[in-house]
C-alpha cells in the first residue's frame, strides 16, 4: 500500500525555514501525559513504587528475560553489570572497538584494560571468527578476559550464539550491550538472550525512550539480587543505614518508569515504522553507484534504530562528509558512524585485534534522520539532498 502523504510540517516561527529533522527524537505515543498523571497522584515518584514494578514487568515481556532491574542510565546498567560479574583492576575486558564509549568506560574506570576487537562486514558487530582465535591465542598466554562484551549495533543483535559458544569454551562470561538492540531478533530470539547479563537504554534518541534511564535484564535471580542491592547504595537489611559495601544511586525514579510504559506499548510498531522507512531509503537511493546501505545478516531481523549507508567516494562522486554537509545544508542532522575506540585519544595504546573493517566504516559510513514520526515531505528533503551529492 503506498504511504499516505503527510502535509509539510510549519516552518520555524524565527527564521521561515523548514524545522530541522533530527537524527532521532522521541515519538510519543499518547498516553505518558495519562502515565506520568496516575504517578504523581499516587505520590510515588522516587525510585520505588508500582510504576517502577510494572516498567521493570514490561522490559522483562520485551526482552524475553527473567529478571530486569530499571536503572537511571544505560551506563548505570553496564557498571553494574561490570561490578556483580567481578571485574577487577588489571582484569581484561574484551569488546568491539566499533562502539559508542559508554560500552566500556565503566570497567575502565573501574582499573580494567580494555582489548578492542573489529566487527565483522556482515553485521557490524563483534566477528566470532576473530574473538575465537583470540581467545584461543589468550589461553596459551594463559590471561583469558574477565568479560567479552557483545555490542548491539544501530538496532542490528550482535551474533550471540557464535560468541556465546566460543567465550563457552574457555568460561568467559558474556555481557551483552544491547542499549541499541531492544527489539531486534536472532534466530528468533530476542537481542541479548542467553548472555549473562545484557544492558538496554531507554534514552532520548532510542527507539522507544523513558526521557533517559536503562534496565540491567538476566535470567539468574542471584546476579540481578547483588545488582540491585549495588543500585540502591548497597544499604543492609537493619533499622539504621548501615553499609558492607559501597555502592551507587541508580534506581530508576518512577516518573521515568511511567513513560517508559507507555512508550513500550508501541516497541512493534516503531520497529515496524523504523523498517519501513528504511525500506523507503532503500528504493528511492539505492539505484545510486557508491552508495550502499547497512546490512542485516540472515541469521537476524534489525529494528533499523538508526538507517545507515556507506558512501564510496570514487563511485558515488562525493565522501561521506560531503553527505553530511549537504544534509546539514537541508536541515537535516545526520551523523557518521561511530569512530573506533581503538582510535579515540583516551584508548591510545590500547591492545587490539584487527580493526580495518571498522576503520573503513567509520571513513564511509553515515546515519541518516530515523525519526518515525517524520512526514514524506520531509523525508523527500532528505532524499533529494542525498541525490544532490552524487556525481556521475
Amino acid at each position: 500500500m503506498p504511504r499516505r502523504a503527510q502535509p509539510a510540517i510549519a516552518p520555524d516561527a524565527v527564521t521561515g525555514l523548514p524545522r530541522r529533522i533530527p537524527l532521532s527524537p522521541p515519538h510519543l505515543t499518547g498516553l505518558e501525559e495519562t502515565a506520568l498523571r496516575g504517578v504523581l497522584d499516587s505520590g510515588w515518584v522516587a525510585p520505588a513504587g508500582p510504576a517502577l514494578a510494572a516498567f521493570e514487568d514490561a522490559v522483562c515481556a520485551a526482552t524475553g528475560f527473567r529478571h530486569v532491574l530499571a536503572t537511571s542510565s544505560g551506563t548505570a546498567a553496564l557498571h553494574l553489570a561490570y561490578r556483580v560479574l567481578g571485574v577487577e583492576p588489571g582484569d581484561e575486558v574484551w569488546a568491539p572497538g566499533f562502539t559508542f564509549i559508554a560500552t566500556v568506560a565503566p570497567a575502565v574506570q573501574m582499573g580494567a584494560v580494555p582489548r578492542f576487537l573489529d566487527v565483522a562486514p556482515d553485521s557490524w558487530t563483534l566477528d566470532p571468527d576473530l574473538l575465537r582465535r583470540e581467545l584461543a591465542a589468550a589461553a596459551r598466554r594463559g590471561r583469558l578476559p574477565k568479560v567479552v562484551v557483545a555490542v548491539d549495533i544501530y538496532g542490528q543483535a550482535s551474533e550471540l550464539d557464535a560468541i556465546l559458544a566460543a567465550c563457552d569454551r574457555h568460561g568467559v562470561p558474556v555481557l551483552s550491550d544491547s542499549a541499541e538492540g531492544l527489539g531486534a531478533t536472532i534466530r528468533g530470539r530476542r537481542a541479548g538472550q542467553g548472555a549473562r547479563l545484557a544492558a538496554f537504554s531507554f534514552n532520548g534518541n532510542k527507539i522507544v525512550t523513558a526521557g533517559g534511564g536503562g534496565a540491567l535484564a538476566g535470567d539468574d535471580p542471584i546476579l540481578l539480587g547483588r545488582a540491585r542491592h549495588l543500585a540502591t547504595q548497597a544499604k543492609d537489611p537493619a533499622p539504621h543505614y548501615q553499609h558492607a559495601l559501597t555502592g551507587h544511586a541508580y534506581a530508576m525514579p518512577s516518573l521515568l518508569a511511567a513513560v517508559g510504559i507507555a512508550q513500550l506499548t508501541a516497541l512493534a510498531a516503531r520497529i515496524a515504522a523504523r523498517r519501513a522507512l528504511f525500506a523507503r531509503y532503500r528504493a528511492a537511493l539505492g539505484d545510486l553507484p557508491g552508495l550502499a546501505f547497512m546490512p542485516e545478516p540472515a541469521w537476524g531481523q534489525a529494528t533499523r534504530w538508526l538507517s545507515a549507508i556507506l558512501v564510496d567516494p570514487a563511485r558515488f562522486g562525493a565522501d561521506r562528509e560531503d553527505v553530511r554537509r549537504a544534509l546539514a545544508a537541508a536541515g537535516a542532522e545526520s551523523r557518521p558512524v561511530w569512530k573506533p575506540l581503538p582510535d579515540q585519544p583516551v584508548f591510545a595504546g590500547a591492545p587490539s585485534a584487527g580493526g580495518a573493517v571498522a576503520r573503513g566504516l567509520f571513513a564511509r559510513g553515515l546515519c541518516l534522520p530515523s525519526g518515525t514520526a517524520m512526514t514524506a515531505t520531509e523525508e523527500a528533503r532528505i532524499v533529494a539532498a542525498i541525490r544532490g551529492c552524487h556525481r556521475a
